[in-house]
């Protein structure tokens, strides 16, 4: 019966949302509006987490009628210091969700409203250890922006449409629900936007099953890891699968990772808190992780796991200074300067614990392609780093229809082999995209468990026959694909091609009887 409740409150959460979604947006585009709904999401979120943690402590002190939302705002600034040494921020019962919402109908200044409640609670983690979780968080949620309408009064409008809609979503007490509703509704938003937005969202966003199967790769048979690392972690649906997989108490030290987009390093921020995950348990930085890496004091982690960007520039052989960088120098040679795929396997690999995992999405040409990416790969491969080389199924994310493939590194390797893994058929059928099912994901780790070759499906290559073969780490150049042609059975073919000729040498001599009759007439 959970189970059945579960999907039940789920469906009808997305069918708010997505209803609320399309009555909203209007002329906002719709990759640009998710930013006011995400954000509002995460102020009722905040809101409703401030007022319960609250309530909480003075229910179990014996005032079982208080309420922080009805209480008035001079008495709680004397709560301010120890409010924000344990959540990490501060918010008057003025500034509550509920509060607003219930007033915004009447405010003339609504946009004015919202801006300094968004600053102040930006403002109370000032000074803080946590500070850097909740600096420039509302950045985006521009609630001035002529997107929204051209007067005041049509901004105004819409947001108020925007507080009802997020106030009326069905996300109970986040605490006792039986979904993790606000997390939910962050992740179906966001798959929402980008199956619409194209490459200019979708790359910012890793389909939930496609994060599973990486991490479920990199945790391995743990139980519990130290902490994981992401090094372009988009808005974090890959980091947050570990506590899905684990439970929140099993990454120890937390979940880190650096965001070159600063609205989606924002972004990535929002979803840590609506996911439960305390501001000290997380640590997003903004940044290029490639020329600047903000992590070096947390290194190194258990589980890596990444979908970098496919392909991308980056300062390479002309940045004098990085051939000397200790995550690249090792192989002796940078990743092109056109081509940054390699920088980031080298980032990661230089990251990765010596008991630890790290499973990478890659583009494709990276396996095959000669020069410097052909001398990395030579340098993996004879330092016995390449554990795992899957060849994902076509069209499974948003933005690109590529059949990406997955490399799986490791430090700690007991054997002298690379296993290649063909899962390119290892889909189902969506409207837009491929989506990989738990049988597909469970089908997959089998085989990388089992470590043993299966025809037409993967093979166990040493290393040295890699090495012979030019370091290509192409899963089809190990696993050969089955032949699907229908067989032919040649006797069976030539005797019906006998019966077939035989037959027309009696039509033959018929029709030559026919005509002869009709002549003799």
């Amino acid at each position: 019966m959970a189970d059945v409740r579960k999907e039940q409150e789920r469906d009808e959460l997305h069918r708010t949302i997505w209803n609320m979604a399309n009555d909203l947006r209007g002329s906002v585009d719709g990759w640009d509006f998710k930013q006011y709904v995400l954000g509002m999401l995460f102020y009722r979120y905040i809101s409703e987490n401030l007022a319960a943690f609250i309530d909480r402590e003075e229910h179990e002190s014996g005032d079982c009628d208080f309420s922080y939302a009805a209480m008035n705002d001079a008495e709680a600034e004397d709560i301010r210091n120890d409010i924000v040494e344990v959540k990490g921020f501060f918010m008057l019962p003025s500034e509550l969700f509920c509060n607003v919402r219930a007033r915004a109908g009447r405010d003339e200044n609504l946009n004015e409203t919202l801006e300094k409640v968004f600053k102040n609670i930006e403002a109370s983690a000032l000074g803080t250890p946590s500070e850097p979780a909740f600096k420039g968080l509302f950045e985006d949620l521009d609630v001035n922006s002529n997107k929204l309408g051209t007067t005041v009064a049509r901004r105004n409008e819409k947001l108020v449409k925007l507080l009802n809609g997020v106030g009326e979503m069905k996300l109970g007490d986040y605490q006792n629900n039986t979904i993790d509703a606000f997390g939910d509704a962050y992740e179906f938003l966001m798959g929402m936007y980008a199956s619409n937005a194209g490459k200019s969202g979708g790359e910012y966003f890793t389909p939930q099953e496609v994060s599973r199967l990486l991490t479920l790769l990199a945790v391995g048979s743990r139980k519990e890891i130290n902490k994981v690392y992401d090094p372009a972690c988009g808005s974090g649906s890959l980091l947050l699968q570990s506590a899905k997989i684990l439970g929140p108490g099993h990454v120890r030290q937390g979940f880190f990772g650096q965001e070159i987009n600063l609205t989606t390093y924002n972004l990535c921020r929002i979803n840590m808190f609506l996911h439960d995950i305390s501001y000290d348990k997380f640590s997003i930085k903004n940044g290029d992780t490639l020329t600047d890496p903000q992590h070096w004091d947390d290194e190194p982690f258990e589980v890596i796991v990444s979908n970098p960007p496919y392909s991308v520039k980056w300062a390479g052989k002309s940045n004098p200074l990085l051939i000397n960088d200790e995550r690249y120098s090792p192989a002796g040679v940078l990743a092109p300067e056109s081509k940054a795929d390699m920088a980031f396997i080298m980032h990661s690999l230089s990251w990765l614990a010596a008991n630890g995992a790290a499973s990478i999405v890659c583009f494709p040409g990276i396996m095959y392609r000669g020069g410097a990416e052909q001398k990395i790969r030579a340098y993996l491969v004879r330092e016995n780093f390449v554990d795992c080389v899957i060849q994902l199924p076509a069209n499974l994310f948003f933005g690109t229809t590529i059949a990406t493939c997955i490399m799986v590194l490791k430090r700690g390797k007991t054997d002298n082999n690379v296993l290649f893994i063909d899962a390119s058929g290892e889909f189902v059928k969506a409207t837009n995209n491929n989506k990989l099912s738990e049988a597909n994901i469970q089908r997959i780790l089998q085989a990388y468990e089992k470590r043993e070759s299966e025809a037409h499906f993967c093979s166990l290559v040493p290393n040295a026959a890699i090495a012979e073969n030019a370091y290509n780490l192409s899963v089809s150049g190990y696993v050969e694909a089955e032949d699907k042609r229908e067989k032919i059975d040649i006797k069976a073919l030539n005797a019906q091609i006998k019966e077939i000729v035989a037959r027309e040498e009696e039509l033959r001599a018929e029709i030559d009887r026919i005509v002869a009759m009709i002549e003799g007439d």
